[in-house]
């Protein structure tokens, strides 16, 4: 007998290109850029909706629109017991807040395990939902993102993280 849930998968068009959010009958599970740091090695599941899924995709709409700060979505990553403490941290840091990777290994109670934390937060299956764009480096630069970094500016842009770029010919 399989223990494994079943999952499917939904396709949805953002800001930052075309989504692909995972789900089983009962959480979200990942969200995938168009282009990732860190690809999956297996295949999606299968193309279709569910309830879980729906939701995702409302949030997600909201949030893009400027109408959504926090999410609020069951959710079920997949990681070690280190990386899912690093996860559940990420939901902590508020909207339009950024925090560094050395703020975050001390939140978590683990202040000498900085690099850690950055690899965890790398691996991070649900971007945006758990907010690991808000994660900086201690001299206040964007360091990596597996969305890429024009996607990590967009966000917090977004969210009034960054100031708005300026046209210096207006």
């Amino acid at each position: 007998m399989n223990a494994t849930p079943s999952l499917l998968a939904l396709r949805m068009p953002s800001p930052v290109g075309t989504l692909t959010l995972v789900a089983d009958a009962a959480c979200l599970r990942e969200i995938h850029f168009p282009k990732e740091r860190h690809p999956s090695k297996r295949p999606l599941p299968r193309e279709g909706e569910n309830g879980p899924l729906r939701e995702a995709r409302r949030q997600l709409d909201a949030y893009f629109d400027g109408g959504l700060r926090a999410f609020d979505l069951p959710l079920n990553p997949i990681g070690t017991d280190f990386q899912r403490e690093v996860w559940a941290m990420l939901a902590a840091i508020p909207y339009g807040a950024t925090w560094s990777y050395g703020e975050l290994a001390r939140r978590i109670g683990k202040p000498d395990a900085v690099r850690a934390v950055g690899a965890a937060n790398g691996r991070n299956p649900l971007p945006i939902v758990l907010p690991c764009h808000r994660v900086i480096g201690a001299d206040g630069s964007l360091t990596g993102f597996g969305g890429g970094l024009p996607t990590k500016q967009f966000l917090l842009r977004l969210e009034g993280a960054l100031p708005p770029e300026t046209d210096l010919f207006a």
